[in-house]
């Protein structure tokens, strides 16, 4: 007969358990930093997307009689209107007068 004595499966070997209490430390603190530097980066985000405040188009924008804006982009002093016709119209900011007609050619 065998007198090995028979051990419990759920205890780990000798030595190994300040291992496991280590790798379990280990694990925590990386799942916490982890965690935080998520919020920090969402946080990052949210304050630089406040900071930058939306494009100000003047109230009434005058487009040609006819005309269907598709896409507006603004830069400093001027703002342009892409139209379905295949244009581009850049309007003064202040003033709102046309400044510039682009005809896009189409191949």
């Amino acid at each position: 007969m065998d007198n090995t004595p028979i051990e419990d499966p759920g205890t780990p070997p000798p030595g190994l358990d300040g291992t496991v209490r280590f790798l379990k430390i280990l694990v925590t603190t990386l799942t916490v930093t982890t965690i935080v530097g998520l919020i920090v980066l969402i946080s990052v985000i949210v304050m630089r997307v406040q900071q930058n405040p939306p494009l100000a188009l003047p109230a009434r924008v005058a487009l040609p009689e006819g005309t269907s804006p598709i896409a507006i982009t603004q830069g400093p002093g001027w703002y342009a209107i892409v139209s379905e016709d295949s244009r581009i119209l850049v309007f003064d900011t202040e003033t709102g007068a046309l400044i510039q007609e682009v005809t896009i050619a189409r191949p």
